[in-house]
């Protein structure tokens, strides 16, 4: 995970400083929770998240001060001119403390501290506080408790959250069970770069009928569509100096790249099941590192970042009954839109092209078509309903390394 965009955390303030910061999230072992009382949400054990976590733009001059004196490698200072606003209350500086004390620098690493002032800036509205807040709690087993900050969380786009919620749904594990939908929320936070969404999704091919894959297509267009709009509606509650008591909270900015060394437990392949209630997603550990290098920073302008309220738990529904037999695959499909592969000047290789993407969820129904061009021929999928279900599909075509557009026919 070397260099990608989860494996990072930052601290902003106005002037557009940061601190990028490493935190690697540590499997539970037994006894140490409740966590393997109720060990079906990822069977055999967590995987490791990199929290990635952003602060809102500083409100007093002192809360940048810190932040200048962080970057600069003084992290006595940073903690001497945070903690006196921290004390007074100050969302800001709580959640910059609370990073200080996951990674140790300037104070004792206390994860037990970190978390109590995620969780009072969290209660002032501080968005991303209440991100980092929702996943420690999660990960130290706390599900009923992390299940509303990371719905919030995932309904306006978090990946990692998404990824969460949506193994959750696979599972019927405090929420609904629904294919669908957990195919839909693992599916987006794979095309938002969370590798451990790869192998996730790997495992629920060989339990999720075809039929539902196809759905989960365009529910997670609609997904994406409203935490695009959950997001602007809050940049604008941002930008007026306002709250949206309606909006959820939300995560905004481009993080400050970084290259450390995490700790991350890969999925393990399942076996088949011929009864799709059965399934579970299962995951293997991998062996716990020493803690990462101080990582270099590289700094990026960042948006100014609202801080709207907190949205209230959802009540968990119990999971239904899923019929034991595997439904067929969806019947041809004869919408007017298409998603154009490529064009090609040899037949065969359109062939090959066609072989390798015909499998896939979103081709699901959708025949093949070589339009003539000239002396070319259009690789093409048909009988999409409409552009929205076109550019879906490529969307997620595009996340699987397959270049195409979506055309009329």
């Amino acid at each position: 995970m070397s260099g990608s965009k989860w494996d990072l955390a930052a601290l902003h303030t106005g002037a557009h400083r940061s601190i990028a910061v490493t935190i690697g999230l540590k499997r539970a072992e037994p006894g140490d929770n409740d966590l393997n009382k109720n060990p079906p949400l990822l069977r055999s054990g967590f995987l490791a998240l990199a929290a990635a976590a952003l602060i809102a733009p500083a409100a007093h001059a002192d809360v940048k001060g810190g932040v200048d004196a962080w970057s600069a490698g003084d992290y006595d200072s940073a903690i001497r001119q945070w903690q006196p606003l921290a004390d007074g209350g100050d969302p800001d500086a709580e959640f910059n403390l609370a990073q200080a004390y996951k990674m140790g620098r300037g104070v004792p690493m206390d994860l037990g501290r970190a978390e109590d002032l995620y969780g009072k800036a969290a209660a002032k509205g501080h968005t991303q506080a209440a991100d980092s807040y929702g996943l420690l709690l999660f990960q130290r087993g706390e599900r009923t408790r992390a299940l509303p900050y990371i719905e919030a969380s995932a309904a306006r786009g978090d990946a990692r959250a998404q990824y969460i919620l949506g193994i959750a749904h696979f599972n019927g594990d405090m929420v609904k069970k629904d294919w669908v939908r957990a195919y839909a929320l693992v599916s987006l936070a794979q095309q938002e770069g969370l590798p451990q969404a790869t192998n996730a999704l790997t495992q629920m091919d060989l339990h999720i009928p075809l039929a539902d894959r196809q759905k989960s297509v365009s529910l997670g267009a609609q997904i994406a569509a409203q935490a695009k709009t959950n997001r602007q509606r809050l940049n604008t509650s941002a930008e007026l100096g306002t709250q949206l008591a309606s909006a959820p909270p939300t995560d905004t900015s481009a993080a400050q790249i970084v290259k450390p060394q995490s700790v991350v437990n890969q999925p393990t392949r399942a076996a088949g099941s011929k009864n799709p209630s059965a399934a579970k997603a299962d995951y293997i550990p991998a062996a716990a590192t020493a803690t990462p290098p101080r990582p270099s920073v590289t700094a990026k302008p960042e948006a100014p970042k609202p801080a709207p309220t907190r949205t209230a738990a959802a009540t968990p529904s119990a999971a239904p009954k899923l019929p034991a037999a595997l439904p067929k695959p969806a019947p041809v499909a004869n919408g007017p839109w298409r998603v154009q592969l490529g064009a090609f000047g040899v037949a065969s290789n359109a062939d090959a092209l066609w072989a390798k993407v015909k499998g896939r969820p979103e081709m699901a129904g959708h025949a093949k078509v070589l339009a003539p061009a000239g002396r070319l021929s259009k690789l093409q999928a048909t009988g999409f309903a409409s552009k929205a279900d076109a550019d879906a599909a490529c969307s997620r075509l595009s996340a699987g390394g397959f270049g195409c557009l979506s055309v009329r026919d």
